[in-house]
């Protein structure tokens, strides 16, 4: 009876040995082992390592710190502001202006040359000194660790070299927390321990500049507005032509809104002055054109209209001369020649560009008559399958030019011009051209724009929508880069605007059209084609997601260096104008209707 209550103690110790542990948020979240390094440390399979800065330049700009944010690398970051007493601060400052004054009046009793760095920390002493009597700045103690994490000690010797150069670029120097690296571990969590103390005394502003988290502002007193800056919902104004190039890019998928953002463009360049051309494969800125009284030009075999692919400048600059014009249009004449005959042999090309030069020439065309007469005189497609008639081994090339001059396409190709852009508005339809002929047309149209740009200049802008169909063939896509290269020089912006950005980038002239374009604008995207374009504009993982899941008219503006993430807006009467929505455009024919009826 006696060994009953210890025999029963006993039992109570062996059940609790074999009883199951009971498992709690730390054994889940806590790794199998942690190794602690003189320079690092393991965290189970994982490294990690800690860096603390210690040095800054004398001056900060503004996001120094958003390219280590924005490695593509996990990382932990700890920001440590202690505020100091302002008043100690002055005490001490009293004393360090006293010493550096004292050392400038010292030199210059003993003659010595002036030292700029002296007089420059006498400046800046002072300046702080003032700011911090009249509170418009305080002193702070601030220190930046940060902790990186890798598979592989290899890997987190790239990261430190990454990081090195970031930083170092920037005249900001970092070092690795060694013999330190739990603390230095601990300081980047958010317990707000600060257990490295490495610090270094900053005022307001230097200090404001560390916050990572800015988005840029693309607002400015001159230009159009573009749309809503959706970062801090600043408005986006901005003038195309400030850049070193007004050309403009956009890249979108059907329907996520690229119409209805040239259009609002469109309208608004307009009110500001500036004149603009467009080349329309669908015919869908025909309202637009009647609502601002500007000129529709149809190009079609049944059309009216007519364009002579033999027109030529109809006035030259200073700096131009009659020849260089003349041999630029027969070289384009040959790329032209190349898409309407099937392409050309080497040795029909050379016969071409020599059939193309007497054929001026027979209309008294060369460089060395006036070129105010040009114009009186420009052949027809006619007066070339006559020179090639009489010239030897051209039967395969007069037997396919006369399609174009006695076939089914003459209508179109052997007519002088009867076209004429002096509206602010000149839209070029290309919808009911055949399509074997729309590569043609619309190579047609853009060297008789190119000629008109070139003989008056003004600030014009030149849309060329579906930009794929031109960039099909290679004398096409030649021909456009050539035109976005050269157009600054004639205060023109091209706006090259696509929804096959596959077609687009794999012509050789796709990237380098990209290139001498400083505006771009990416809309919505489409699964199959966002790798390509997160290729070719250098996007992140974020912005990659932000065009696959966009709204209708939201996406990305690029201007220059700077990307900011944009929502297209319009007003109740620009939406009336420029909406591609069928459902609306129902509407609003209706509400016509209905008002007409009344």
């Amino acid at each position: 009876m006696i060994k009953l209550p210890f025999l029963k103690a006993k039992k109570r110790v062996s059940e609790e040995i074999f009883e199951a542990p009971t498992i709690g948020v730390k054994d889940i979240i806590a790794p199998s082992s942690i190794t602690l390094v003189s320079d690092h440390l393991k965290l189970g399979n994982r490294f990690a390592k800690s860096f603390f800065i210690f040095s800054y330049p004398r001056y900060l700009s503004t996001g120094w710190f958003a390219p280590v944010i924005n490695l593509n690398v996990p990382m932990d970051i700890g920001l440590h502001i202690h505020s100091i007493d302002t008043g100690r601060i002055l005490k001490d400052l009293r004393k360090k202006i006293t010493e550096v004054e004292a050392e400038l009046i010292e030199r210059k009793e003993k003659g010595l040359i002036r030292d700029p760095s002296l007089e420059t920390a006498y400046q800046d002493l002072e300046t702080l000194r003032d700011k911090l009597i009249t509170a418009q700045e305080k002193m702070f103690k601030l220190g930046v660790y940060l902790t990186v994490y890798a598979n592989t000690e290899k890997e987190l010797r790239e990261i430190e070299i990454t990081l090195r150069s970031i930083l170092e670029a920037r005249l900001i120097y970092i070092k690795p927390a060694l013999y330190q690296q739990k603390e230095g571990f601990n300081s980047c969590l958010p317990y707000g321990l600060d257990q490295i103390q490495v610090h270094t005394s900053m005022n307001t502003e230097p200090l404001s500049s560390t916050f990572p988290f800015i988005s840029f502002d693309l607002s400015s007193n001159e230009g159009i507005l573009y749309g809503i800056n959706k970062h801090n919902n600043s408005l986006i104004l901005f003038d195309r032509f400030s850049l070193e190039n007004s050309n403009f890019v956009i890249f979108a998928k059907s329907g996520s809104g690229k119409s209805y953002t040239v259009k609002l463009e469109v309208l608004r360049q307009l009110m500001q002055g500036v004149e603009t051309i467009i080349l329309d494969p669908e015919n869908e800125y025909r309202t637009l054109t009647e609502a601002t009284g500007g000129s529709f030009i149809n190009i079609s075999l049944a059309s009216p209209h007519h364009i002579n692919p033999f027109d030529l400048p109809t006035t030259l600059r200073e700096d131009e001369k009659p020849e260089d014009v003349l041999r630029s249009n027969i070289l384009n004449l040959v790329g032209l020649m190349r898409l309407m005959l099937g392409g050309l042999t080497p040795e029909e090309d050379g016969i071409m560009d020599k059939a193309l030069t007497e054929t001026y020439a027979a209309k008294d065309i060369t460089p060395e008559t006036d070129p105010l007469t040009w114009s009186e005189k420009i052949p027809l497609m006619e007066d070339l399958e006559q020179v090639l008639e009489g010239m030897e081994g051209t039967e395969s090339l007069v037997r396919r030019i006369r399609k174009f001059t006695k076939g089914t396409f003459a209508p179109f190709f052997n007519q002088p011009t009867n076209v004429s852009m002096e509206k602010p508005l000149v839209v070029f339809g290309i919808r009911d051209i055949e399509d074997e002929l729309r590569p043609i047309a619309m190579f047609i149209v853009m060297r008789y724009i190119w000629n008109k740009v070139r003989s008056e200049l003004k600030k014009r802008i030149l849309v060329v929508d579906e930009a794929w169909w031109i960039m099909k063939t290679e004398d096409g896509a030649s021909f456009l880069f050539g035109l976005c290269k050269r157009a600054r020089k004639y205060w023109l912006g091209v706006t090259t605007i696509t929804q096959d950005v596959g077609d687009f980038m794999k012509s050789d002239y796709g990237k380098p059209i990209i290139t001498n374009s400083s505006l771009q604008l990416l809309l919505k995207q489409s699964p199959a084609t966002i790798d390509v374009v997160q290729k070719t504009f250098n996007l992140t993982d974020e912005e990659k997601y932000l065009l696959l899941e966009a709204e209708v008219g939201e996406g990305i503006f690029i201007a220059g260096q700077k990307r900011v993430s944009i929502k297209v807006v319009a007003s109740y009467i620009e939406d009336q104008i420029v909406t591609t929505s069928p459902e609306e455009i129902l509407k609003i024919k209706k509400a016509k209707q209905e008002l007409a009826g009344k």
